[in-house]
């Protein structure tokens, strides 16, 4: 009697969980699997059409478009996501001052609200906004940058030939050698361009339309690589608090013995942290594979600016079948696309996990 009490207990304390699961996520389920067979269009009795909605999804260019954008935005972005994240986690995991304040600054764009984040995103990739100004900075003083980072490159291997051949074991890029040689580099630079020995550009304006385009950049549109840029920024910081997390339960022992082995910082990372992430590794790859799949919002946001067929995804396909095409809805063929998007990212999860990083490691 006991133990049924407490099953009963438990139960009640589920019941409001259990009754949103029930008619938020089975019922709407069933009824998109069940949709996803008729005619539907919000307006007249559906009627069972059979295979019709699935054949006609992949005759339709924008369904493909979409299919094409979700499979290449989830690659490059839980790619770059997962290595950034790891370097962030690294460099805050390390004990120097302000360690709370880098911390919080790394953390503040993942917490921010998508649309008021991508809004600004559309005010800062404008023909005039701030990207462009700033890489109009760059082809202006290229040629300064590159003699001053020259010469700091050359003080600081001649620093450290120096150094050692004194019989002082100095790093590569010790701070304090590293700071002279931007110095030198930076006077040095400053006072060749006076002399007249090396020039800036002259003044350009940069007007890379970023969003009202159908250009490519190595066969992906611009506005959709855009996009791109933007949900690494966003998301990047959450996937690093996980692998900060992994990171400090690793047990300090594992590097002392390498330390004792004489272990480079890269050895180190590739042979002690890495393979003790792989738990988080598998994790943060799987979110970002689904997040991105499934990514949405950035592409409604600026599918009012950028062209339709630039912005498609799996996930806005099925908004935009429904209410985007200025037809009569076609609920038919968006439930079709959701069940589709539905198993694509299953099939993702698991054939990273089949042939990629899983919670035991590399599968051969």
């Amino acid at each position: 009697m006991r133990k049924r009490g407490e099953w009963v207990s438990a139960f009640v304390f589920l019941l409001p969980l259990l009754f949103t699961l029930a008619i938020a996520f089975f019922y709407a389920f069933v009824r998109t699997v069940y949709f996803s067979f008729t005619d539907y269009n919000l307006f007249r009795v559906s009627q069972f059409v059979g295979l019709k909605n699935y054949l006609a999804l992949f005759r339709d260019s924008y369904f493909i478009l979409g299919l094409v954008h979700s499979l290449v935005y989830a690659a490059i972005v839980t790619a770059s996501q997962t290595f950034l994240a790891l370097l962030l986690a690294v460099v805050v995991n390390q004990k120097i001052r302000g360690l709370t304040f880098f911390r919080a600054a790394y953390y503040v764009p993942s917490i921010a609200s998508s649309v008021a984040i991508t809004t600004i995103f559309i005010w800062l990739v404008n023909r005039r906004g701030t990207v462009n100004w700033l890489l109009g900075l760059v082809v202006q003083y290229w040629p300064l940058m590159i003699t001053a980072f020259g010469i700091a490159a050359l003080v600081q291997v001649l620093q450290v030939l120096w150094e050692r051949r004194h019989g002082l074991p100095v790093k590569a890029l010790d701070p304090v050698l590293l700071a002279t040689s931007l110095l030198v580099g930076a006077v040095s630079t400053v006072i060749l361009g006076r002399v007249g020995l090396i020039r800036s550009n002259p003044e350009v304006e940069v007007l890379i339309p970023w969003l009202t385009t159908r250009q490519t950049f190595l066969g992906i549109p611009l506005p959709l690589l855009s996009i791109m840029m933007l949900n690494i920024w966003t998301t990047t910081p959450t996937m690093m608090i996980l692998f900060l997390a992994g990171l400090q339960d690793i047990p300090q022992e594992l590097y002392e013995v390498a330390d004792i082995d004489g272990a480079t910082p890269w050895q180190k990372l590739r042979y002690v942290t890495v393979p003790a992430l792989r738990p988080v590794m598998f994790l943060v790859i799987t979110l970002g594979l689904i997040g991105t799949i499934q990514m949405f919002d950035q592409a409604a946001i600026t599918a009012g600016i950028a062209p339709l067929e630039s912005v498609i995804t799996l996930a806005y396909y099925v908004f935009w079948a429904v209410f985007g095409t200025g037809t009569l809805p076609k609920v038919g063929m968006a439930s079709a696309a959701a069940l589709v998007l539905a198993m694509l990212t299953l099939i993702v999860v698991l054939l990273q996990r089949k042939v990629g990083f899983s919670e035991r490691g590399w599968y051969s």
